[in-house]
């Protein structure tokens, strides 16, 4: 045990103990000393464990090589990690493309790949389940994180403590643990149930009863388990007067961007802002002036004079596949008239209708164009997961009630080259499309989606379409979904399902209100929808991305 209060030396090449070198040995790297009194030293680009008077344990060398925990230790390769006894033989024969270290008689490890898993102290898996990620055990729990992106506790066989699931969460101290949901970070206990009502930019642990946070408007206050303040640390970075000043003036930055696009800003970049003066017929102080706001909003950026598009400003050119410049202009520009009129829509005005949106883009050709380029690129980005997460065969009929452009059939057929996918969505919705090269197994048919389709398949997909609608339109689009299926046939709603409670997606469900009087819903919301359509509902599927996947079975 004579290892035991050595150091690593400053110059990190070997262990002291009271300053003084411990052994004769040099090497270009040192680890502490670890029970059973064996330290991972690194030289020459190889790596082995030494015994405390700077000789090898043993005459096997590695890339590279951890402490021992548990009796086991780290170790990598060419051929990959693995962890190895004291000794340097393997525990196990497999190999991953990382370990961590054990704790709890458990660790985690990545496999080939790219999933998680803890394994036992025996070099086995500890259960069936792969992860997104797997954290350490601490006291029998550890954090788990699942493909959709939430993350949840298991216990040392991998089942579910609670069923609670959170975009971020930390292991339990003192029976609290950290864990953030869409409005912020918040303390929960075992049941995995919230302390409290409030959310906070950031938490601490518990220490003693309290906990030093950060409020969402960047001061700091210490709180009790109650989530009530005790002492007030920083005041706030920014006061709610001017928080809320920010919010009223939210409307120059969409003016500013449509403004940039309308007079071909981005088309212009790279060029000096003379160069961008003549390019665009601007007068060229005003010039300057607009370049300046934009790169307030991170949009452009000046080098040594030129200016360039930054990457979140690259969207912004047309020619982006996921070109948001259509979008900027719808909301600069159609988007506002229809805001005006929520105070009436809220009240419940008899004079007010919902706009028909969809009416209108249908009148102006160019508004087509412009329209539905904007919705395949918030399809493009966001519909990557669907695919994977639908779980088909990959041989059914699939109808995309509303697909517009066939962004979402693309994906679905590039998964799943034998499915046969048709998009049903307006004539002039068709017209456009088949401008579009597409895949030959996306076909298009023109139709109304309240009306019989004509069409029968094995999968209705209805990809941010029943948010666009009151309950009573929902219902009858549902009906007609389940008309073109058989029994057992599946719906699948692509939709941003909001909480029970909180405030989550709140402004865009205000804008579906002004702009098409439809809803976002909740998933009570959405099962008692489907239920009335003839439809089993099935739960919710999470998504990485913002979407989530409402699922529906056929009766």
């Amino acid at each position: 045990m004579k290892w035991r209060g050595t150091a690593v030396a400053p110059s990190g090449t070997h262990h002291v103990r009271d300053g003084i070198p411990f052994y004769e040995e040099r090497f270009d790297e040192v680890l502490k000393f670890h029970e059973p009194g064996l330290a991972a030293v690194r030289r020459d680009g190889r790596a082995w464990h030494i015994r405390s008077d700077g000789e090898p344990a043993y005459n096997r060398r590695f890339d590279r090589a951890f402490g021992f925990y548990d009796g086991l230790a780290a170790a990598v390769a060419p051929d990959g990690w693995r962890h190895v006894r004291p000794d340097g033989t393997d525990l196990y024969d497999a190999r991953y493309t990382w370990c961590g270290n054990f704790q709890d008689g458990r660790c985690g490890v990545r496999e080939p790949g790219g999933a998680y898993l803890h394994l036992t102290i025996e070099g086995v898996p500890a259960y069936d389940a792969r992860w997104r990620y797997a954290g350490d055990f601490r006291d029998g729990i550890a954090v788990v994180q699942s493909g959709d992106g939430r993350s949840t506790h298991i216990d040392p066989q991998g089942a579910e403590i609670h069923s609670a699931w959170f975009l971020d969460l930390d292991v339990f101290h003192k029976g609290l643990a950290r864990a953030r949901d869409e409005d912020g970070w918040m303390h929960v206990d075992a049941t995995g149930r919230p302390l409290y009502r409030r959310r906070f930019a950031a938490v601490e642990p518990f220490y003693n009863g309290q906990a030093r946070v950060e409020r969402l408007d960047g001061s700091l206050e210490v709180i009790d388990e109650t989530g009530a303040s005790i002492v007030e640390l920083r005041p706030a970075l920014k006061s709610e007067f001017a928080a809320l000043s920010d919010d009223l003036t939210g409307f120059w930055r969409t003016q500013a961007i449509c403004a940039a696009l309308e007079l071909g800003i981005f088309e212009a970049l790279p060029t000096t802002s003379a160069g961008l003066a003549r390019a665009c017929g601007l007068e060229p102080d005003r010039a300057r002036r607009l370049l300046r706001a934009l790169a307030l909003l991170r949009l452009v950026e000046d080098e040594d004079g030129v200016w360039r598009a930054t990457g979140r400003g690259a969207f912004l050119a047309a020619g982006h596949p996921w070109t948001l410049a259509d979008a900027a202009v719808e909301y600069g520009r159609y988007f506002p008239g229809m805001w005006e009129m929520l105070p009436r829509a809220l009240r419940a005005d008899e004079g007010w209708r919902p706009p028909d949106i969809f009416g209108e883009v249908a009148a102006d050709p160019a508004r087509v164009a412009s329209h539905h380029r904007m919705l395949a690129s918030y399809a493009l980005h966001d519909y990557g997961p669907v695919p994977d997460a639908l779980g088909l065969r990959g041989d059914e009929r699939v109808i995309d009630a509303g697909g517009g452009l066939g962004a979402l059939a693309a994906l679905l057929v590039e998964a799943h080259p034998q499915l046969r996918v048709t998009v049903l969505d307006r004539p002039e919705v068709v017209e456009r499309a088949r401008c579009v090269p597409q895949s030959d197994y996306v076909t298009f048919q023109a139709g109304d989606i309240f009306e019989p389709w004509g069409i029968e398949g094995d999968v209705v997909m209805l990809a941010r379409v029943l948010h666009d609608w009151d309950d009573a339109p929902a219902l009858r689009l549902l009906q007609q979904a389940r008309r073109a299926l058989p029994s057992a046939g599946r719906l699948f709603a692509v939709e941003t399902v909001l909480p029970e409670d909180g405030a989550v997606a709140g402004l865009c469900d205000l804008h579906l209100l002004a702009v098409t009087g439809g809803k976002e819903r909740t998933a009570s919301g959405y099962a008692a929808l489907l239920e009335r359509a003839g439809f089993t509902f099935e739960g919710v599927r999470q998504l990485p991305t913002l979407p989530s996947i409402v699922v529906g079975l056929a009766k």
